[in-house]
């Protein structure tokens, strides 16, 4: 039988467990309150995210294996990589005109909370979960307004669906300047509507920019969140016939709302 000095000791170890990374990243409040940092990370990560996918990508023009995973089949590897890189074209001068300017304005007006205690793995577990079910709830509101309403869809949304009818990875935040300062602006709106522990809206970030490379990388995947929670989880099969027939599916993550709203393809 366990004591309960044992289990007293557990529970604290549980409860400890991300002071150790808080505490690093205290030591760090420089790099952390540089204007430069929120959108040199952001790019950074989604590119690093994107890596493994366009592996993949290079994989299936050869690897029948591979091949079989693709929803949409592709099999010209030149046709692969002009994709890439023009993608990536696009996204580097999307950050490097907008997006960093911008969350540098953004990092330089707010005032940055350092608390002293992280939070329990529990307590960062539910902040991001609802912080995750918020955006997906906000983000269906905003997709389904910029496909109902035709000057939206002109002048915001028609960027992300000219070049990819069926997406990559990298598609992710191909998008043009209004939207992706739009995506931007209800992440971060999301995260401090629930008053999230830095760490938490960290962790959100990190699994929101995830989750939205999951949802362009043209795989239909058994870890995709389709296979991980049926019916309920949407993924890349969801999404990519969104942007197959360009309506419809406009929730990012899970298929509630388009099942509620009678809006699921």
């Amino acid at each position: 039988m366990q004591s309960h000095e044992e289990e007293d000791v557990g529970l604290e170890a549980v409860q400890g467990a991300l002071q150790p990374i808080w505490d690093a990243m205290l030591g760090h409040r420089d790099v952390l309150t540089s204007p430069l940092t929120p959108g040199l990370s952001a790019l950074i990560i989604h590119l690093v995210l994107c890596a493994p996918f366009f592996l993949l990508d290079v994989l299936a023009c050869v690897c029948p294996h591979v091949h079989s995973y693709q929803i949409s089949k592709s099999t010209s590897g030149k046709r692969v990589l002009r994709n890439w890189s023009m993608t990536l074209k696009r996204i580097l001068v999307n950050y490097a005109a907008v997006i960093v300017p911008f969350t540098a304005v953004l990092q330089s007006l707010t005032s940055p909370w350092f608390p002293l205690l992280a939070p329990t793995c529990l307590q960062l577990c539910v902040h991001v979960v609802l912080c995750v079910l918020l955006f997906d709830l906000l983000f269906f509101a905003w997709h389904w307004a910029m496909h109902r309403f035709r000057w939206l869809f002109l002048h915001v949304h028609l960027h992300h669906h000219r070049h990819h009818p069926v997406p990559i990875a990298l598609a992710a935040q191909d998008a043009g300047a209004a939207e992706m300062l739009s995506q931007l602006l209800l992440a971060l709106g999301t995260a401090r509507l629930l008053g999230l522990h830095p760490l938490s809206e960290a962790a959100f970030h990190l699994l929101n920019s995830w989750l939205a490379v999951e949802d362009h990388c043209g795989y239909r995947l058994p870890w995709g969140l389709q296979g991980l929670l049926p019916r309920l989880g949407a993924g890349a099969p969801h999404h990519q016939l969104h942007h197959r027939l360009q309506k419809g599916n406009y929730a990012p993550y899970f298929t509630i709302w388009d099942r509620l709203l009678g809006t699921e393809l």
